[in-house]
């Protein structure tokens, strides 16, 4: 769907085709794109169908590029769809620039640019589209922070459902996180690279605010990298973690099956060497012979439970007392990791 935009008494308004004002700057918002809107594209405002194929491509990465009539920018944006199984991922925009339009394409909707078309971004100014294009990339920091801060809220408390019982749902949820810091880490570096050329490209000419604000852009998706790193490997910790708790576990089954195994051997032989051509105790006792059998398997199987049981027993009296220590280092490296995540999204809140 495309709808037009322009700007009056510093808000954006939404008005058909028909209405807009051809001596002001518009801002054409293609989105969730179908074929008839591919088409106007490409036959009323002349955009590449090579570009539009690039936009609407999901694994599409940041870049920069100069055509003949206009100016294409890709640019990531962070994505949350509840419903799906991946909750957090990355879409690209494709951002056209002509004298007097501003086109923006996306093959499905965002929150970024909700907040454009809703008037929530201050100071908004659809004349200057250098400076627009710096808040869009501005407003994508600042939601790739929450987000972030989100999914770090999320595999905490699967965490804390998983330290009460193992269960496939929390672990399935926890590869999902997973997945979705790997988006977002991916595309992070990826609009790195587009700052950067941006801040040197000649395509574009920036004021002093604007180049100011671009490097506070650049700032805050630095930070946003560092704490996708960061909750990354925070994340493949807790896995591997779980991975061993769930080999142990099987191996304490394994290692109780295997006793009841060896103990059920013992009448098994028992009754099995007597159950051959070897003459029973007291056979011509009547049922005596049977009852001493059965009595000397159950002692026997006593005795072998006793020793194996006894054995299963004399583990190092000293491990839980590691494991306690490992407990709180963990814990304390945790904490120590917390506190530097905050300064860092507070030195983001002030910048």
């Amino acid at each position: 769907m495309i709808t037009f935009w322009q700007q009056e008494n510093n808000k954006l308004i939404h008005l058909e085709r028909e209405e807009l004002d051809l001596g002001k700057k518009t801002w054409i918002d293609a989105r969730s794109v179908t074929r008839d809107d591919i088409k106007i594209l490409e036959e009323e405002y002349h955009v590449s169908q090579e570009h539009i194929l690039d936009i609407l491509d999901q694994d599409e990465l940041s870049r920069i590029e100069k055509e003949d009539d206009y100016l294409l920018i890709i640019v990531r944006l962070p994505v949350f769809v509840p419903d799906a199984d991946v909750s957090y991922f990355t879409i690209p925009l494709g951002i056209i620039l002509y004298e007097n339009m501003f086109i923006t394409i996306c093959w499905t909707d965002c929150e970024v640019l909700k907040d454009i078309s809703s008037n929530r971004l201050k100071g908004l100014n659809l004349s200057d589209f250098p400076a627009l294009l710096t808040r869009i990339l501005s407003r994508a920091d600042t939601i790739f922070l929450r987000y972030l801060k989100e999914i770090n809220r999320r595999s905490t408390t699967i965490q804390n459902e998983l330290q009460l019982s193992i269960k496939n749902i929390e672990l399935i949820q926890l590869s999902n996180l997973e997945k979705s810091l790997v988006y977002f880490t991916t595309s992070l570096k990826s609009n790195q690279l587009l700052l950067e050329k941006l801040s040197k490209t000649r395509y574009l000419t920036f004021d002093e605010d604007d180049r100011d604000w671009l490097e506070g852009v650049e700032i805050d998706n630095r930070q946003a990298i560092e704490m996708t790193d960061t909750y990354s490997d925070i994340l493949s910790g807790m896995m591997d973690a779980f991975a061993s708790v769930i080999s142990n576990n099987l191996n304490i089954v394994m290692k109780k099956l295997t006793i009841i195994s060896l103990i059920l051997m013992i009448p098994t032989f028992i009754v099995s060497f007597f159950g051959m051509n070897v003459p029973l105790p007291f056979e011509n006792n009547g049922w005596i012979g049977v009852i001493f059998v059965i009595f000397l398997c159950g002692i026997a199987t006593f005795i072998a439970a006793k020793l194996l049981l006894k054995e299963n027993a004399t583990e190092p009296k000293n491990r839980p007392r590691a494991i306690l220590r490992e407990e709180r280092k963990k814990a304390s490296l945790e904490k120590a990791e917390k506190k530097r995540l905050l300064k860092l999204e507070r030195v983001a809140m002030k910048n």
